[in-house]
């Protein structure tokens, strides 16, 4: 149904398939959310709820054999063992739910943050001028992120804001900084050696550009949390809960 709805293609490079459980069963309860923890996986047990939509990996890679790709773990082991004992499928959504219009992780973020009226573009915002700090601490008190990662001086005015959550990679981060020339690019997640590194030459060259880092989870996961509200009304009748993945990363 979301395939359908959503406009997506199936093909053979696609990793929206079921990466754990049986295709057939009969659906009791939905989970979304980003990352099917283990922790995740036992509260889905507790809502009875026996499909569990995600947006990322469950067994750490987004290869095709992603359940064998390490050889020998017994963490894989353990947590597909948890899922079978308990006839819990899990199916990915990653791919039909960037291919929706708007991407439906991005609409996530943007309903969080209520810039619906702020688009200036695919990924780029107009937004009340703000302070780099200011804009921070929005993001952190709207997104529920305790720390966020930044290049740039908390004084910066803030006015256009590029917005590519989860991780594009450095080739799609750097070209969105040099063709929408925002006063601040937010991501999820970076390799330090790429955009950090372009965005700290950029701006000790004279270049107003500024780099906020949310972390790859905490910046999808409004839109895992939409794909729920989006479904409630097309499955009237069955439970549909959205459950936060989380940081897996602790500040010490």
């Amino acid at each position: 149904m979301i395939l359908k709805e959503t406009g997506f293609k199936e093909n053979n490079d696609t990793v929206d398939i079921i990466k754990a459980g049986n295709r057939d069963m009969k659906v009791n309860g939905i989970v979304t959310t980003m990352f099917a923890t283990i922790e995740v996986i036992h509260k889905a047990i507790d809502l009875k709820a026996n499909l569990i939509i995600v947006h990322e990996p469950t067994f750490y890679s987004g290869r095709p054999d992603e359940r064998t790709w390490t050889g020998n773990s017994d963490v894989i082991e353990r947590k597909l063992k948890l899922l079978n004992d308990n006839n819990i499928t899990v199916w990915r959504a990653h791919d039909s739910w960037h291919t929706i219009k708007p991407d439906g992780i991005t609409n996530g973020v943007i309903r969080k943050l209520g810039w619906n009226n702020y688009y200036a573009g695919e990924n780029t915002f107009k937004i009340p001028s703000t302070s780099l700090k200011q804009l921070v601490k929005e993001l952190k008190q709207k997104m529920d992120i305790e720390h966020l990662r930044i290049v740039g001086d908390k004084d910066d005015k803030i006015s256009k804001v590029s917005l590519l959550p989860g991780a594009w990679g450095g080739v799609k981060q750097m070209t969105t900084i040099i063709n929408d020339k925002p006063d601040v690019l937010i991501v999820g997640e970076v390799s330090e050696w790429e955009t950090a590194e372009y965005v700290r030459d950029a701006r000790a060259l004279g270049d107003k550009i500024s780099l906020i880092i949310l972390g790859h989870a905490m910046s999808e996961e409004p839109g895992m949390q939409w794909i729920a509200e989006w479904l409630q009304p097309k499955l009237p009748g069955l439970p549909i809960t959205h459950i936060v993945s989380g940081n897996p990363l602790q500040w010490v």
